[in-house]
Parts: C-alpha cells; structure tokens; sequence
C-alpha cells in the first residue's frame, strides 16, 4: 500500500451524506497540508477542500457550507464529511498530502503542490 489509503466512498441519492476517510502511513498527516481533489470524467482534477498544520481550512465555493475537512491526529487520519450531496459531486476523490509543506496557503487546490497521492475512491450520486 502507498502512504495514503482512501475509503468511504459509495453511491447515494441526491441530499444523501457520505464519510471519506484518508489514512496516512510513514509520516505524521497532522505535520502537513493535506487536501481532498476530485475528478469527473473529461475534467480536470480539482481541488475541493484542505486543511493544515494548524487546522486551518480551505474549500472550493461548489461545497463550501456542504462539506467538512478534518482529521484525527491520533488514528493519523484525515476525513472529508459530504452532506446534501448533488449528482455534481458525482467522482473519484482522491487524496493528497504536500510533505513539504505546513500550510495549505494560496495555492492549495494546485495539483502539483502536493507530494503524494492515494488510488481514489469512487462518489457517484443519483438525483
């Protein structure tokens, strides 16, 4: 396995709420800025949301007040809770950590600020 392992995802109706879980191994997740990306079919990865050394978060506006990063220092886990969730939403997630970094800052949804990258795991929501 990679240092980061996704879980959490599944397929909901539309307004359902869904838990993604990232577990990081080899290196203390809470240290770094850790992001959450998605991506659809014929897009682009984009960001969705990012937390950092000092908890402090970032969200796309798509899913500002819908979801929620955060993580737990002692299971060395970093979380993304998804309520109200639109057939939008629908895609894999994947997430990411930037090893080199301790604050997320500008340019958090930047792919290539971060270091490493878990398999993904599929969202799929149904209207």
């Amino acid at each position: 396995q990679g240092p980061l392992v996704e879980s959490g995802g599944g397929a909901v109706q539309s307004g359902g709420s869904l838990r993604l879980s990232c577990a990081a191994s080899g290196y203390t997740s809470s240290s770094n800025c850790m992001g959450w990306f998605r991506q659809a079919p014929g897009r682009e990865r984009e960001g969705v949301a990012a937390i950092d050394s000092d908890g402090s978060t970032s969200y796309a506006d798509s899913v500002k007040g819908r979801f929620t990063i955060s993580r737990d220092s002692a299971k060395n886990t970093v979380y993304l809770q998804m309520n109200s969730l639109k057939p939008e939403d629908t895609a894999m997630y994947y997430c990411a950590t930037a090893t080199d970094r301790s604050s997320c800052g500008g340019s958090w949804n930047y792919v290539w600020r971060y270091s490493y990258w878990g398999q993904g795991t599929q969202v799929t929501v149904s209207s």
